[in-house]
């Protein structure tokens, strides 16, 4: 029964997850996170996937968790909460590391109500951050290195998507374009913008695309990968399988209006191998090889855990 009653908890993940919020504009605090090793069962490749190393994150903050997207550069996470935490730490091999816990910048960090901090996506290029907010389906745009509001926008074409399934996943393309995918899906198709300039910019021109996920999955994240191709991360839960997730291979060279995106999938993360609501995707260079870094959302949930895997792609 207590088996059954984890299982009927994964299967309603996130629909009752509790928000931790704090009154608008507190202080930045300094906390810290622990790195727990986790074994890979075999080690053995996912695909063209080498696995690198795998770690649960605790910390003796509260607001540490929730991880919706993350941006990792220079040994560093820069991840965002949907609860509206931005959280910046190192990485460590062992023992604990410093971090620190801050509310989302501007505007997005003076209001306590969780529709309007709600960030699932994130993109970081030179000074400029750009976070994508869900129930608002908007962008905004902030300008470092102290994240000053430089820019908002709530695009005509993401106006009517579903209020809690909005823009999980934003990609900066090489050539300055961008890719917003909406969570939710109508026949097993996400909802696709690719935006020809800044999506954080009023009237920027985009065109609409849908996306099929693999089989009962829903993308969760996004990153660019050095050949100019993305790669993005699903997620799906089941009543009787728990959490899995899977990624896979699109490019968006040849994209054009009212085309059907259809990825190649490349690998899939399953138990008992560490695995958990998987929503940030970052990718770095690493001695010549391309880093894969994957990190879950335990929802604030003590049967849930945060996450950090890293591989190396072939």
């Amino acid at each position: 029964m207590r088996v059954v009653s984890a299982l009927l908890f994964l299967f309603f993940l996130g629909t009752f997850a509790p928000v931790r919020l704090m009154p608008p504009n507190p202080p930045p605090a300094v906390a810290f996170v622990s790195f727990e090793p986790l074994e890979w069962r075999g080690r053995r490749p996912v695909g063209p996937l080498r696995w690198l190393g795998a770690w649960r994150l605790e910390s003796n903050d509260w607001r540490f968790g929730g991880l919706s997207a993350m941006h990792v550069e220079n040994g560093k996470v820069l991840a965002v909460s949907d609860s509206g935490w931005m959280i910046r730490f190192p990485l460590v091999d062992e023992g604990p590391g410093r971090a620190t816990i801050s509310p989302l910048p501007g505007r997005l960090g003076a209001t306590a109500r969780k529709p309007d901090r709600d960030v699932e996506s994130l993109v970081v290029h030179g000074r400029y951050l750009w976070l994508g907010m869900e129930r608002k389906n908007a962008v905004w745009r902030f300008a470092g290195p102290v994240w000053q509001e430089d820019g908002r926008a709530r695009p005509a074409g993401m106006a009517k998507w579903s209020e809690n399934r909005g823009a999980e996943t934003m990609v900066r393309l090489r050539d300055g374009r961008f890719l917003v995918i909406a969570e939710g899906a109508r026949n097993g198709l996400s909802e696709v913008l690719i935006f020809l300039g800044d999506p954080a910019t009023p009237g920027t021109t985009a065109i609409r695309m849908r996306y099929k996920p693999p089989q009962g999955y829903r993308v969760t994240d996004g990153a660019l990968l050095p050949d100019g191709r993305v790669l993005l991360l699903h997620r799906r839960t089941k009543l009787f399988e728990g959490i899995t997730a899977k990624l896979a291979l699109a490019d968006l060279s040849a994209a054009k209006q009212g085309d059907l995106l259809v990825p190649q999938e490349i690998a899939a993360l399953a138990p008992p191998q560490p695995v958990d609501n998987m929503e940030a995707l970052s990718v770095t260079r690493e001695n010549g090889r391309t880093i894969v870094w994957i990190a879950s959302d335990d929802n604030y949930m003590p049967l849930q855990r945060t996450l950090l895997l890293k591989f190396a792609l072939d």
